[in-house]
């Protein structure tokens, strides 16, 4: 793999050296690692490693410099080859972000810290994975960020063990003890709190150095003077020694006794921690957020409250008097880091993550109604995972569409879309774009084809958005096929966009997936109305969406059939949604004849188990019409307004029935007359019933 990594500079410090050290092993591994950052003290470590190092200024906060960054950064992906790129920080991760997305390249951040909610910090949930180093940056990225869990990935930060080499306890001066503190010169370390801590160890322990060890960034030139000033009004002057930035950390580390953590706000990890346990030194620590996932109080560390000067002191005189309890602490640490912390361990966690990457695709499927045309992707799901067989395929669905899809085999997970209800409205439109967001989608197909499928597809910021261009929102789609003026049966229809994909639907044929608990409810249902002779039967669907009401056929006209029917001991049981039962009731009371009224007893995938019991379906053109196709039981249907070119299923034991009129198809979904459904004529729908049976 060639992987790039961007950080704002090289100079000393816990996200340069992992950096760095990453940079090396994926070298030593025959892997091609390629940095990118302003400079500084440690790129001659990576030119000594014979690792290429690009000098850019990827740590300006201007937009204007981010622009001008984009396309040099383009250049670079282009010229080494790239396959992955890995920001570290949030103006390097617009950078990067942004060029992977005009080169198409894998794109990976780590969250080294905790990110105000600022438009700003957003880039840094973008990463296909975000890489975080401890649980506390895992719940804060999930919780304020929105990132999806499955694309968080923990993986702590690393200590090389080649540099930093264990001393014991007793080995160290007796006579003199040395406390550091190894951070950046920033309020937020708590430098304050530290030095208020010393002045009052030194009134039990006279003899102490204490090592200052960091750097201020310029936006923080003058708290060093503030540091000093304050050591000389505690009279800690001459034991305190302010030691700048430092590259000998772990020659630094070889003569402490006690390291001091004093951060006042939730620290991402700590790597210093893990430093000075590496090279067995006892640290105290103030108890804020990955630290106390490498401290087990009184264990491998000890644990003060932040801001609190008073049981600092006691914890580090407590260290520095009982060195039984010092080398308890050293030892139990070293044995952890080189259990959890190792470079590695981090390196095998980080290579794991780049290979997922390359391998995975996050693929949307847009389609959310109606619950027939749901049935009729089910050809396209299945030519898609033949496709994409490594891929996690998700499908955006309504509530009752979800009913059909959830056991479907060829969806790895549902995304519900409540349209109708909840998620109705432009608010709810952009909490589920933020949802799909959150996941994280490389593909989206869009097999709704309208304005709000368009916009979601938008929404979800994936870089590849296929779809029909339907001349009016399609714009926020950037692979299309152009809707043309011909009459295409709806597997062909969707066939047209996954040859954008290179997908050939091979077979038309749709699929349903009932449960044996479905199977068992309807032995039971049929059970229940006596029906275990060897007389034929026929199921009725009698029912269409309120808004398609010119596709019914008169309930006159399926009692009569009914009757028919019975003539010729053929048994029928009605078919619909509980909405439909009482339409069920009446055609009952007009035929006279003994039948069942099954409407709205059945779930959907319960139906498709009861047609199976069938010997063959009356339907109109609804979703029994397609699902009867899944289930392979022979079907009669009653086309009216709609043109069955259009809707009709892939089958192959069907006969449709339709009256030729000049004003059909119409596609009205109101009308006076509905000559095309009334002049359908029970005694022919029976004729082709019996070709069935």
């Amino acid at each position: 793999m060639n992987i790039l990594q961007i950080v704002p500079h090289l100079n000393v410090g816990g996200v340069e050296t992992g950096t760095v050290d990453l940079a090396r092993s994926l070298k030593e591994r025959n892997h091609k690692p390629i940095v990118i950052s302003a400079g500084g003290r440690l790129v001659q470590e990576l030119e000594a490693a014979n690792i290429k190092h690009y000098c850019l200024s990827v740590d300006k906060k201007s937009i204007f410099n981010i622009l001008k960054m984009i396309p040099q950064v383009v250049e670079i992906i282009k010229k080494e080859e790239i396959d992955i790129v890995h920001a570290r920080s949030r103006v390097p991760a617009w950078i990067g972000y942004f060029a992977c997305r005009r080169t198409r390249k894998v794109f990976i951040t780590t969250s080294h810290g905790y990110y105000s909610h600022h438009f700003f910090s957003r880039i840094m949930a973008r990463g296909k994975f975000v890489i975080v180093p401890s649980q506390i940056i895992g719940k804060h990225m999930l919780n304020d960020f929105n990132v999806a869990s499955e694309r968080l990935q923990f993986i702590e930060r690393s200590v090389n063990l080649d540099r930093f080499k264990f001393k014991p306890v007793n080995e160290r001066s007796k006579t003199e003890f040395i406390i550091a503190n190894v951070a950046r010169l920033t309020p937020i370390k708590g430098h304050v709190y530290f030095l208020r801590a010393i002045s009052k160890i030194i009134r039990s322990i006279p003899h102490i150095q204490v090592w200052i060890v960091g750097s201020a960034r310029q936006s923080d030139t003058g708290y060093l003077e503030e540091l000093k000033v304050l050591t000389r009004r505690l009279g800690i002057s001459h034991c305190v020694k302010f030691m700048g930035l430092r590259d000998d950390i772990p020659k630094i580390l070889m003569n402490v006794h006690a390291l001091v953590l004093s951060s006042i706000v939730p620290e991402a990890f700590g790597r210093v921690i893990i430093e000075a346990q590496a090279s067995g030194v006892p640290v105290v620590a103030t108890k804020v957020g990955g630290v106390v996932e490498i401290i087990e109080d009184g264990l491998t560390g000890i644990l003060v409250p932040p801001k609190d000067p008073d049981t600092m002191a006691e914890a580090i005189i407590k260290v520095l008097k009982n060195p039984n309890l010092s080398q308890m602490l050293a030892d139990n640490a070293y044995k952890k880091v080189k259990q959890a912390y190792t470079l590695t361990k981090m390196v095998d966690k980080t290579l794991e993550v780049y290979n997922r990457a390359l391998i995975l695709e996050r693929i949307l499927i847009i389609k959310y109604s109606a619950l027939g045309d749901i049935l009729l992707i089910t050809p396209s799901l299945k030519a898609i995972r033949e496709k994409f067989k490594s891929s996690k395929i998700y499908c955006l669905t309504s509530v009752a569409g979800s009913q059909i899809l959830k056991t479907c085999p060829y969806i790895d997970e549902l995304v519900i879309y409540d349209h109708k209800h909840q998620d109705k409205g432009l608010k709810a439109l952009l909490n589920i774009g933020a949802k799909l967001r959150s996941i994280g989608f490389d593909k989206v197909i869009d097999f709704q084809n309208s304005n709000r499928s368009h916009v979601l597809a938008f929404l979800s910021l994936a870089p590849d958005r296929y779809g029909y261009d339907n001349r009016k929102l399609s714009f926020f789609l950037n692979k299309k096929v152009k809707e043309k003026k011909q009459a295409l049966d709806p597997v062909e229809h969707q066939s047209k966009t996954l040859k954008l994909l290179d997908i050939e639907v091979e077979s038309k044929e749709l699929e349903v997936w009932p449960t044996l608990a479905d199977k068992e409810y309807v032995d039971e249902m049929l059970k229940s109305y006596w029906l275990k002779g060897s007389a034929p039967l026929v199921g009725i669907h009698i029912g269409a969406s309120k808004k398609w009401l010119t596709k019914l056929w008169p309930t006159y006209a399926v009692a009569s059939l009914i009757e028919l029917l019975s003539k010729e001991n053929i048994r029928v049981i009605l078919m619909g949604l509980s909405s439909d039962f009482e339409r069920g009731q009446e055609i009952l009371r007009k035929s006279k004849i003994e039948a069942i009224n099954a409407c709205g007893k059945t779930s959907i995938l319960q139906l498709a188990e009861l047609m199976k019991r069938c010997n063959c379906i009356l339907t109109n053109d609804s979703l029994a019409m397609h699902m009867a196709a899944a289930v392979k039981v022979p079907f009669v249907a009653l086309f009216g307004p709609t043109d069955p070119t259009r809707h009709m299923p892939p089958a192959k034991l069907f006969m449709r029935i339709r009256k030729e009129l000049k004003c059909s198809p119409c596609y009205k979904k109101k009308c006076k007359d509905m000559r095309c459904m009334l002049d359908i004529n029970p005694r022919e729908v029976l004729a082709a019933i019996k070709n069935f049976l």
